[in-house]
């Protein structure tokens, strides 16, 4: 063969350098705004405000896990991260009275799960999925994942440090850990580093924030939230507050995420397990930012065990159809969907929130599967970070989720744009519509997809966010 006729494959050099080419031919309202804070930022900025509005419940400005009464929180620098990181990287969230807390969780699906994790569903799964918990210990840095039967060992020896610090037994602290798959947490510093951060424990507004900041990994902002909630006479005003982390390796079952939240209502325990995994499954469970589903995802909530005097509310709340169940249920939802919001905001790389609500299903799980397969369609993501009205891809996507509707019935809206009627193509205007996408970029705004496939009391709704190029770049140099 003549060796003019040899395909000599590109180098990798010649391909970063075409990347990079491409890049820069790319038109100003395609590329990617400045973050809020960078990745690594000792002090990060807050998340905005994303929770949306429920009934009989407002937002507390500022608020996160120390804003319901008799909960407690810290986090300070171990000396986890990247050797140089100030960032702080050990958090406890804790019950500040002498009772613990009832907590209930959602974990990852993923196979490959975390040690923690296995530990923390090992605790709860032995008390019909809820049990006492003094305080909950997270780390960054390091997943703890992948790490087999030593990663077990470090995170008892992690739980044994923090049960001795506190007073409490092994089974009352439950654990969380992030950051690199594989590798084993730096316990030289992880395990000095649990009695300080316990001993600066306090129920205030900073606190909270620090211990939210301590759990971040390539987030750009720190995510915390609070409500307050009026469960009518008799029962009194409920704070829920939570904090959360997250912002690639982002997809259902769960959406690397970790959460916490705290409740000053006294809730029946098997109610509130109840509780947790519905409002989960409308938040947590419906973000997704690039199709990877986690080891570590993680869910925490923590509500109080016993009535406590000028805590919380008056009385429990026990029954799933009262009217107190029924608000506080609308007011966790709605804080949990807030704080999964804020993980797709923070999307690796995004520059915006896309927000696909679906009607019309049969059921709320079925709308719910068709809002995920949008907000999680590569091609649809990567055409709204090109601020490309390309609304095919928004049918292909519910089409391929797996639910039975007719097509003839599908509607879907980009925004204020009708892009299709009863199964019918419409005239929109290409100009404006895209310019309805470079709006919401330019601001880090939310993206609004509406589909109706049916005339079914179903629906549902899924977060997500753009794929742009820098997402690329964080995730091809994670380690290196």
């Amino acid at each position: 063969m003549a060796a003019s006729s040899v395909h000599h494959p590109p180098s990798h050099a010649r391909l970063q350098g075409a990347a990079r080419a491409r890049r820069a031919r790319v038109p100003s309202r395609t590329r990617l705004i400045p973050p809020l804070g960078a990745i690594g930022d000792v002090n990060p900025p807050p998340a905005p405000n994303l929770v949306p509005d429920a009934p009989y419940t407002k937002v507390v400005e500022n608020g996160g896990v120390c804003t319901p009464r008799g909960f407690a929180a810290a986090g300070i620098c171990a000396g986890l991260r990247a050797s140089g990181s100030e960032r702080r990287d050990v958090a406890v969230v804790a019950a500040a009275t002498d009772e613990p807390a009832t907590a209930a969780g959602v974990f990852t699906l993923n196979r490959v799960a975390a040690a923690p994790v296995q530990y923390d569903r090992a605790i709860l799964d032995a008390n019909d999925g809820v049990a006492p918990c003094r305080a909950v210990v997270i780390n960054a840095g390091q997943a703890n994942a992948a790490t087999g039967s030593q990663g077990d060992e470090d995170t008892k020896a992690c739980v044994q440090t923090a049960a001795t610090a506190l007073g409490c037994s092994d089974s009352e602290v439950l654990v969380m850990s992030t950051g690199v798959i594989g590798k084993r947490m730096k316990m030289e510093n992880l395990l000095p580093g649990i009695p300080k951060v316990i001993h600066e424990l306090a129920e205030n507004d900073e606190s909270g924030m620090n211990a939210a900041v301590a759990i971040t990994t390539t987030d750009t902002v720190y995510k915390q939230a609070a409500v307050e909630v009026d469960l009518g006479e008799g029962f009194g005003t409920v704070r829920i507050g939570g904090t959360c982390k997250g912002s690639g390796m982002i997809h259902p079952n769960m959406a690397t995420m970790l959460g916490v939240i705290t409740c000053d209502a006294v809730v029946e325990p098997t109610l509130w397990r109840d509780m947790v995994r519905a409002a989960c499954d409308a938040s947590f469970n419906q973000v997704t930012v690039d199709g990877d589903t986690s080891t570590n995802d993680t869910v925490i909530a923590l509500c109080h065990s016993v009535n406590t005097p000028g805590i919380g509310a008056d009385a429990h709340v026990t029954t799933a159809n009262s009217e107190q169940a029924v608000r506080l249920q609308a007011a966790l939802t709605a804080l949990a969907q807030g704080l999964s919001k804020s993980i797709a905001w923070d999307g690796e790389g995004a520059t915006c929130l896309m927000q696909v609500n679906v009607s019309g299903a049969s059921t709320d799980s079925d709308a719910r599967t068709i809002a995920r397969s949008v907000a999680a369609s590569s091609l649809f993501k990567a055409a709204v970070f090109g601020r490309d009205p390309n609304w095919g891809r928004i049918a292909c996507a519910a089409g391929y989720a797996g639910v039975e509707f007719d097509q003839s019935t599908l509607r879907i809206s980009l925004g204020p744009h009708a892009l299709m009627e009863a199964g019918q193509p419409l005239e929109f205007d290409e100009k404006a519509a895209s310019g309805y996408l470079k709006a919401a970029g330019d601001v880090r705004g939310t993206v609004v997809v509406d589909i109706s496939v049916g005339s079914g009391q179903g629906s549902g709704v899924a977060f997500g966010c753009d794929l742009s190029y820098d997402y690329v770049e964080i995730n091809a140099e994670y380690t290196t």
